[in-house]
């Protein structure tokens, strides 16, 4: 978990003798003004920078999730099975026969993790669950039904304003609403909820689905990213470009509602952040989001970027390079380094979920380049599956574990060292399985 303890920018300290012979720190912050603290109150001062640096966790594990039969994913009616695992880089072929569990029939592989714990809304789409796979069983720690918003299952999205606060958002069961809940995730009770005020605009006749939410700390707002739509399903006619919505996290008040300036759409808008990454906050506290704009390659991948203190995309910057397809998933490493998951959009290799068209490369986001991952100087053939957050960034020992389901050999997984750059081979999975995910989560 993060720790602020106290963050000093650009300042100047010096030490005053009040009449008691009592010593003041005197802080004089970047903008002039000045901050005056007695120094008995002072146990340490600390120098962080702002943002989401990889935070360094306690004892873990690793959660594989695979399915049978095809790829799994969008509420897909597949088997899926769920099993613990301490290591991935060493070890026997997993099989998933006998071991583990099968989740599909009570819950989603959509699912919201944090620390020790996962939390969704399960297939009975009646309350909110706290749950722990723990000795690969899936077992209830709480449970809080809902009370004036529902919610359905895999269709939502979520942010956390703090370690013990989470707000799910979603339009909607007419889909012309945004409808909001916060959480207590500690005893799992409902603290407020509401409907944001945000309307329809002219001509338009639903939300989407659920869209994408973001807390940004430093100034305690969530942003909103969402787009209206004529219709319903694929063939639906959304907006050319989506909407940011700024929103007071504490009221929960609509502060601005800009559009983005220039034709994209959000990923992940029809399951929020529930089966892969898709925003994230650098060391300066910018907020990043994966896009894509349909253009003459298909749907060509973008990852946007809001800046510290403003409140809409940034129009001139655009850090994933070279895109030859949809942006699907991105996890950041820190110091300007990004890995990503996203699609070649080719004719020949298709586009479906099950099409062998995807592929993992590395972004350095200060030169703007992008290296596709490689074993023993080959590139690492194309996988099928989409849907899902199928890499694991494990910051204690500084490695991407991620997946791969191609099309002449046995799922495998990879082992991504960030700071050499190299790629070893990892444990394999047993044919006859699609793998899907890799979480970790706190022992």
């Amino acid at each position: 978990m993060k720790k602020f303890l106290l963050t000093l920018v650009a300042a100047t300290l010096c030490l005053g003798i009040s009449a008691q012979k009592q010593y003041v720190m005197k802080i004089t912050k970047a903008d002039g003004s000045t901050v005056e603290i007695n120094a008995d109150d002072v146990k340490d001062v600390t120098f962080v920078q702002e943002g989401t640096d990889p935070t360094v966790l306690g004892p873990h594990h690793f959660d594989l999730t695979v399915t049978v039969g095809k790829q799994g994913g969008m509420g897909r009616d597949v088997t899926t099975i769920m099993q613990s695992r301490d290591r991935l880089d060493q070890g026997d072929v997993v099989d998933f026969k006998d071991a583990g569990a099968e989740i599909n029939a009570d819950y989603s592989m959509e699912a919201i993790v944090r620390g020790k714990y996962y939390y969704q809304v399960p297939v009975s789409a009646d309350r909110f669950v706290k749950l722990q796979f723990k000795d690969n069983k899936m077992e209830v720690v709480q449970a809080q039904p809902f009370k004036e918003n529902t919610y359905n299952c895999r269709q939502y999205t979520h942010a956390w304003i703090n370690d013990h606060t989470l707000v799910i958002m979603a339009a909607n069961g007419d889909k012309n609403a945004i409808v909001w809940t916060k959480i207590n995730t500690l005893d799992m009770s409902i603290v407020s909820e509401g409907t944001l005020s945000t309307r329809l605009a002219d001509g338009w006749d639903s939300f989407t689905t659920s869209g994408i939410a973001a807390y940004r700390e430093s100034d305690g707002k969530l942003f909103y990213f969402y787009y209206n739509k004529k219709g319903s399903g694929r063939t639906a006619t959304k907006e050319d470009a989506f909407h940011v919505a700024v929103i007071n996290a504490e009221t929960m008040e609509v502060e601005h509602d800009n559009l983005c300036p220039f034709a994209a759409e959000i990923a992940g808008s029809a399951y929020g952040e529930l089966l892969q990454q898709t925003t994230f906050f650098d060391e300066a506290g910018n907020l990043y989001l994966a896009a894509f704009s349909d253009t003459s390659i298909g749907e060509e991948g973008k990852l946007l970027r809001i800046k510290k203190g403003e409140f809409n995309i940034d129009a001139d910057y655009n850090g994933f390079p070279n895109s030859d397809g949809k942006l699907l998933t991105v996890q950041y490493l820190g110091n300007g380094k990004l890995f990503c998951y996203s699609r070649h959009d080719d004719k020949d290799l298709g586009t479906a979920i099950d099409s062998y068209a995807h592929y993992y490369s590395v972004v350095d986001m200060q030169s703007l380049t992008r290296t596709r991952m490689s074993f023993g100087g080959t590139e690492i053939p194309y996988s099928s599956g989409r849907f899902s957050q199928r890499s694991a960034f494990d910051p204690n020992d500084n490695k991407v574990y991620f997946g791969v389901n191609t099309e002449t050999a046995q799922p495998q997984i990879y082992v991504y060292d960030v700071k050499t750059g190299e790629v070893s081979e990892g444990i394999k999975v047993s044919e006859g399985y699609y793998f899907e995910q890799i979480r970790i989560l706190e022992d």
